[in-house]
């Protein structure tokens, strides 16, 4: 385990989770800061209240945020703005921006069942909407090597990897993850509730570099 970066993402709880995954680190000082930008008035929300961060490198957030906020204040805006529990499954445009959300009402799986996944180009957010999907991050020392070439067009590439390594965890609805590129990430994950069904909304955001 990288007791550094997990020094450093205790310092975000509750907001966020910690993980030796998260392969973006920044320094301690960056990282409280990014703890204060979250909690105090969170400019992030513009005034969005249906949910909260659950699984999200804050430092890294706040860094994106910070390069381009108008696709995320179009985002959380139009996650506030719309009945999300009435959305029909499948693709919906964003008014005003390039971003599509996807609707998806699914069930969770074992995690042998579920093949991983990371961008390069792309942030991936997935806000949980009802229900609790379980989700996994990878550990990068334990993943051997891609198991496909990278898919420029989708932006995807999928691994293999040592699952009794991989921290898998739940997020209850109304919580969203951020997942940025580095972060190697499975979804729809089985956890231990009773209920396995969920709806999500996934939106892949531009990565500034």
């Amino acid at each position: 385990m990288n007791k550094k970066i997990l020094s450093l993402f205790f310092l975000l709880l509750p907001l966020t989770a910690t993980a030796q995954q998260f392969t973006a680190v920044y320094p301690r000082s960056e990282v409280k800061a990014a703890t204060k930008w979250a909690r105090h008035n969170a400019p992030w929300s513009k005034g969005f209240t249906k949910g909260s961060p659950g699984v999200v490198n804050m430092a890294e957030f706040r860094n994106q945020y910070a390069k381009d906020s108008t696709q995320w204040n179009a985002l959380f805006r139009w996650l506030q703005t719309t009945d999300l529990q009435a959305l029909p499954k499948g693709k919906h445009p964003i008014p005003g921006t390039s971003l599509t959300a996807s609707v998806q009402d699914d069930v969770n799986r074992p995690l042998a069942e579920r093949g991983s996944e990371s961008h390069r180009k792309k942030v991936d957010f997935q806000f949980v909407v009802s229900g609790t999907e379980g989700f996994a991050l990878l550990d990068h020392d334990a993943s051997t090597r891609p198991n496909c070439a990278y898919d420029e067009k989708k932006d995807v590439i999928h691994y293999d990897y040592d699952a009794s390594k991989a921290w898998v965890f739940a997020t209850k609805a109304p919580h969203f993850n951020i997942f940025f590129p580095g972060d190697w990430h499975v979804a729809k994950v089985l956890t231990k509730k009773k209920d396995q069904h969920f709806r999500v909304i996934v939106v892949k955001m531009k990565y500034m570099d």
